[in-house]
């Protein structure tokens, strides 16, 4: 074990942010913390980094172990070019290296036992410089930093004339060149390419350290962990496995949770009537225990219903189907400068399809899609749209709000016709719930706006939803939310995206724009993956004369079933069951379908024998009222004896009541 967490607490303010939080990671091991946003994943970093103080418990890390941490947003300042920057981590490499060198100058001069001295400090400094890897430190540099999407052309830019994704890039190299023992990232691929993600996967799952992740991005931690810890409501609870064993696992958890739930709500229900029924008896005794009953009933510890996000779904549906020509696309090339995105593309898009387009960063994608909006000009190339199509675009740098109107306003203006609670229904499925939806809009960070711009689009009239990464800046609780819209949604949807787990849930067909041309695939990102190398040997072989820019791989996004297994298997496990064991099921649910018809029947008799003695002991209380019976001393033993006989089969039966409205 090389960390340990042991009882971390964290409030700001009256807000409680972790409680009582308790897990280990083991040496070398991949561990994601995941959670909503606001959960305390951030914080529980800093806390396990000491930038933060934790209120209660410690973090125990073992005994001169080193610990890296990347943060999500980087104040990298530097003169230094993106190269040099990167060399400052292997600062004693180079030192050292200087050292052996100019001690091989002096030795050359040296003799005797000043020159044995020289010897064995050399022969020490050669031992360190090959311990530390110095011979390949400036390509160790240099493949981390085109892993991460620089190119050498990149490697003299000054760091202080990047953008704030390039800085995160470099900061995030800069700690993967240091190696210490443990990593500790958060969000580390919200500014990488598909190709750098990739890389960073292949990097982390063989680095021989511990790494720590917090990410949204499902498909990196499906690849590279194999331990989940869940932030929730301040708790915390840890699950083996990657993410996709974890969700797997928490929706079971969830499920036995809320049978465990529906089951206490029915016996508390089932409780309250047996009380009720005790009381309307309107005896002393029958009362006590009712008042007993309440007790117990009080003392009882609720289980919370858990909360299942299939019930934040929603349905939306585009107001007029389009014709099934949506889009067409023909010749298209865009080039700034002597900087050529893309040329001669062509491909049309048919309605229903859910479409995505990946490529490297810098590749044109984003063009593409301003292009089709007009918001961008093409150097040549025609656009058809189809009939009766309405695009509804999202983009996160042009977003079209009120900043002085509130959340709830801002959708409630624009469909009026909405009821508040839909309005408020929709703001928390895009993570705004009970006073957010009255912040200002002007008030918002940059993400947040973007999920009201998404939630704004969502609701419009388009048919044709184009969507430049919608995922960015949402949870994943707020993604699945998403892809459920997108799946269940009958209009086309044409989006770019380097999240591959959205990708695969929503996409019916990939192009991937590399080369400065498309490749088509029709299926979803597993499916490219598995015919990407195919695909592009393919294009490669094609004849310089064609000019077709778009290649289409084999249709079947997904592999055919083979039935004659299924039927197999079916089969298979229908008989291995045998025919007495399905007779002795049947049996036993006779026998139990049995048992709850007497159960009731004795129960009504009960109940109808309790009634006729109350009533027979309300008429003998009338009877020793009158002045012909208490003068009557034969007549009042025979009513007084009577009903003491009656109060005790009235005790019997009550419990005998009780005892069968309990089972």
């Amino acid at each position: 074990m090389i960390l340990s967490c042991q009882n971390i607490s964290k409030a700001f303010g009256t807000t409680q942010i972790l409680q009582s939080v308790s897990f280990h990671i083991n040496d070398r091991e991949k561990a994601a913390i995941i959670g909503i946003n606001g959960a305390g994943k951030s914080t529980l970093l800093k806390i396990i980094i000491g930038e933060l103080a934790a209120d209660e418990g410690e973090v125990i890390l073992s005994k001169g172990s080193t610990i890296g941490y990347l943060a999500q947003h980087q104040n990298l300042s530097s003169e230094s070019s993106i190269y040099e920057e990167m060399l400052t981590v292997k600062q004693d490499v180079i030192t050292l290296n200087q050292n052996i060198r100019a001690l091989e100058l002096e030795m050359k001069n040296a003799k005797g036992e000043e020159l044995n001295r020289m010897l064995n400090s050399y022969t020490r400094m050669m031992h360190e410089f090959e311990t530390k890897n110095g011979y390949a430190y400036k390509s160790e540099v240099t493949g981390i930093l085109k892993g991460l999407g620089f190119t050498e052309e990149e490697f003299d830019k000054k760091v202080d004339t990047l953008s704030g994704g390039q800085k995160t890039r470099i900061a995030l190299g800069k700690l993967l060149l240091s190696k210490p023992d443990i990593i500790l990232l958060d969000e580390p691929t919200n500014h990488l390419d598909l190709v750098s993600i990739a890389w960073l996967e292949t990097f982390l799952l063989n680095y021989n350290g511990a790494v720590i992740v917090v990410a949204h991005d499902r498909y990196f931690l499906d690849k590279i962990v194999s331990k989940v810890i869940e932030l929730d409501h301040t708790k915390c609870q840890t699950f083996e496995g990657n993410y996709s064993d974890y969700a797997y696992k928490k929706s079971m958890q969830r499920n036995a949770l809320l049978k465990q739930y529906l089951n206490q709500q029915q016996e508390i229900k089932h409780q309250e009537e047996v009380i009720a029924k005790l009381r309307s008896f309107n005896r002393e005794k029958s009362i006590k225990r009712a008042e007993s009953r309440e007790k117990m009933l009080n003392k009882i510890e609720r289980v919370e219903k858990p909360m299942d996000h299939a019930e934040m779904h929603f349905t939306l549906e585009p107001r007029q189907v389009s014709g099934n020509d949506v889009l067409q696309i023909c010749g298209l090339s865009k080039a700034y400068g002597n900087l050529e995105l893309f040329k001669d593309i062509s491909f049309d898009i048919k309605r229903g399809e859910k479409v995505a387009i990946i490529g490297n960063n810098g590749t044109g994608k984003t063009t593409i899609l301003k292009i089709i909006c007009q918001q961008v000009a093409p150097d040549s190339g025609e656009i058809k749209i189809g009939s009766k199509v309405h695009i509804g675009y999202y983009d996160q740098e042009q977003q079209e709000l009120d900043p002085d109107k509130t959340l709830f306003d801002e959708l409630q203006d624009a469909y009026p016709n909405l009821d508040n609670t839909t309005v408020r229904n929709i703001l928390a499925a895009f993570l705004f719930t009970e006073d957010d939806v009255f912040k200002q809009i002007k008030d918002l960070s940059g993400g947040e706006r973007g999920r009201v711009s998404l939630a704004k689009l969502m609701l419009s009239e388009a048919n044709l939803l184009i969507l430049d990464e919608p995922t960015n800046h949402l949870d994943i609780t707020s993604k699945e939310i998403l892809e459920n819209v997108i799946n269940n949604y009958s209009g086309t949807v044409l989006y770019v995206s380097h999240d591959r787990y959205f990708i695969n849930k929503t996409a019916t067909r990939i192009l991937d724009l590399t080369e400065q041309t498309l490749l088509n695939y029709i299926g979803n990102y597993d499916y490219y993956l598995e015919k990407k190398p195919e695909m592009e040997a393919a294009h490669l072989g094609k004849s310089q004369e064609a000019d077709q820019a778009v290649v289409s791989a084999r249709p079947g996004a997904f592999p055919i079933p083979n039935t004659r297994n299924l039927a197999a298997s079916s089969e298979s496990v229908s008989s291995s069951a045998p025919v007495s064991e399905n007779k002795l099921n049947w049996q036993q649910q006779k026998e139990e379908q049995a048992r709850l018809r007497k159960r009731q029947n004795e129960l009504k008799k009960t109940e109808e024998e309790i009634t006729k003695l109350e009533t027979r002991s309300d008429e003998i209380d009338n009877l020793l009222t009158l002045e012909e019976v208490y003068t009557n001393v034969e007549k009042l033993i025979e009513l007084n004896s009577e009903k003491k006989a009656m109060e005790a089969r009235l005790e019997e039966l009550l419990e005998k009541w009780e005892e069968l409205a309990g089972e």
